[in-house]
């Protein structure tokens, strides 16, 4: 059994199998398309949301330490995964980059996984989109139904008409095609963009350098049971991250890890780039340049605006405004986050059809999901199904709790292209690499044992949930993908 389940799918076929006329996607991103792809999923929640809350809890001012401790950890993955897009330009990037080096059953474990990281980060995205949307048309007087808004109304039913409403409008784009997607993105980034240098230059006038004092406040205990402690750690190591001080930086990296997480999508849409031996290194790692020096920058001047210790856990940047006196900011902002999170949410339902698009094509799910629209060439089958599948988990299920089960989907898919990038750099010296990760195997075994780090931060109830999830998978994978898969039956004709 083991020459079967650890069986790997040469670069070379991968290759091949996006050349054939009912499985070709189409060639029209640039390395600006991938870097606004980039840039678009990263900045969104994260940004204005976390900030206030790893400040205030675990490392005050120095949280923009944390971001850089954050982006050093993205960064190391990011190495890695631009050569394994480089060497291997095919839709399905942890999961294709696996098969390629570890085998079928890591594949599939890790395609499986990005399947739940990308749907539940689209859909906890789209009702945090609902939210923001929500308050807005309360402002102007709108207002709906609280059985339309996610709330339980008063036979206990809710439905949140908005957050399904986005997933459908952006299905429908995706389907109309890549390059309209970028074009999308490119717009909405803009704006965010925008709103984000706002924050900075306009926030940097009402900065107050007795708000930076202390920079890292003292060390505190964590108090049994305040949820900001990781049990995992406790059992493995005996003892909880303090809050503040050293330790408080990396307990608040691993909170705002949430922030980056999208920059390995890019590598989803390879087998989508023009030039990709060229363009997926520069789209990757640019965005993330970019995106880590604005999460800094915004760090520093909303520590400096408000005393950490008032920062508002749910609003941090549109409050510290509001705490200086210029509410309009407030509302420039908040209407940014919104126009922001579209992006994010289409850029995550992309990733997560063409990881579904090339499992399928392998023949580890139902080939029906792997051929492309005849106009279009876009994998119009799985982002239809995968897009009403969001759209009612959205619309019905509160997704606060599960949202933890990204981080941990994101970090477990680092681990697993950092080992990868090791072993085919043994195995197949031979491939033409147009981008080479510096100092194999140090950066890669850095990488992973960073992404571990990180992930023993995360709560044991996520690492519960999560496992759940891979048994399910192990199941599916024996009772279909493992008969069904193309490489297998290629095996057997030869």
């Amino acid at each position: 059994m083991s020459s079967t389940i650890f069986r790997t799918k040469k670069v070379e076929q991968s290759i091949r199998d996006t050349e054939e006329p009912e499985h070709a996607l189409k060639k029209s991103l640039s390395a600006l398309d991938l870097t606004v792809f980039g840039v678009g999923v990263i900045i969104g929640t994260g940004i204005f949301v976390l900030t206030g809350t790893v400040a205030k809890n675990n490392a005050g001012p120095a949280v923009a330490l944390a971001f850089v401790v954050a982006g050093v950890v993205c960064a190391l993955a990011a190495l890695c995964y631009a050569e394994f897009a480089s060497t291997v330009p095919v839709a399905g990037s942890a999961y294709t980059f696996a098969y390629a080096s570890l085998g079928e059953l890591p594949a599939w474990i890790i395609g499986w996984d990005l399947v739940l990281e990308f749907a539940l980060g689209t859909a906890v995205v789209a009702v945090g989109w609902s939210g923001y949307i929500a308050s807005l048309l309360d402002n102007a007087g709108w207002h709906l139904p609280e059985v339309l808004s996610g709330r339980d109304g008063a036979d206990g039913f809710g439905f949140d008409i908005l957050a399904a409403a986005l997933v459908l409008a952006l299905t429908g784009i995706l389907v109309l095609g890549t390059k309209l997607s970028a074009r999308v993105t490119s717009i909405v980034v803009a704006v965010k963009v925008t709103v984000v240098l706002v924050v900075i230059i306009a926030g940097a006038f009402f900065v107050k350098s007795g708000n930076y004092h202390p920079f890292i406040p003292k060390a505190k205990p964590v108090e049994a049971g305040s949820g900001l402690q990781s049990p995992l750690i406790q059992l493995m190591f005996g003892w909880a991250p303090a809050n503040f001080g050293v330790m408080g930086i990396f307990t608040a990296a691993s909170v705002v890890f949430f922030a980056f997480i999208g920059f390995d999508v890019v590598a989803t849409a390879a087998e989508e780039t023009r030039n990709p031996q060229r363009d997926m290194p520069r789209g990757i790692l640019g965005s993330l340049v970019i995106c880590t020096t604005l999460y800094v920058a915004v760090s520093i001047v909303v520590t400096g605006m408000q005393k950490y210790t008032d920062l508002s856990i749910t609003a941090p940047l549109a409050d510290a405004f509001k705490a200086t006196g210029h509410p309009w900011f407030a509302g420039f902002i908040s209407f940014g986050a919104a126009v922001g999170l579209t992006t994010v949410c289409m850029i995550l339902l992309l990733g997560q059809t063409r990881v579904f698009f090339a499992m399928s094509r392998d023949g580890l799910l139902p080939t029906f999901f792997s051929h492309v629209h005849p106009r279009f060439r876009t994998p119009h089958r799985p982002t239809i199904l995968l897009g009403v599948i969001i759209a009612i988990v959205a619309g019905f299920t509160p997704l606060s709790e599960l949202a933890e089960l990204v981080n941990i989907g994101t970090l477990f898919a680092f681990v697993v292209v950092a080992i990868g990038v090791a072993i085919l750099r043994r195995t197949r010296p031979d491939l033409p690499r147009a981008f080479r990760t510096p100092w194999v195997p140090v950066v890669p075994i850095v990488s992973v044992l960073a992404s571990l780090w990180l992930m023993l931060n995360l709560p044991a109830e996520t690492w519960l949930r999560f496992g759940i999830w891979m048994v399910i998978g192990f199941v599916v994978y024996f009772l279909y993908g493992r008969s069904h898969s193309r490489l297998g039956r290629q095996s057997e004709t030869e």
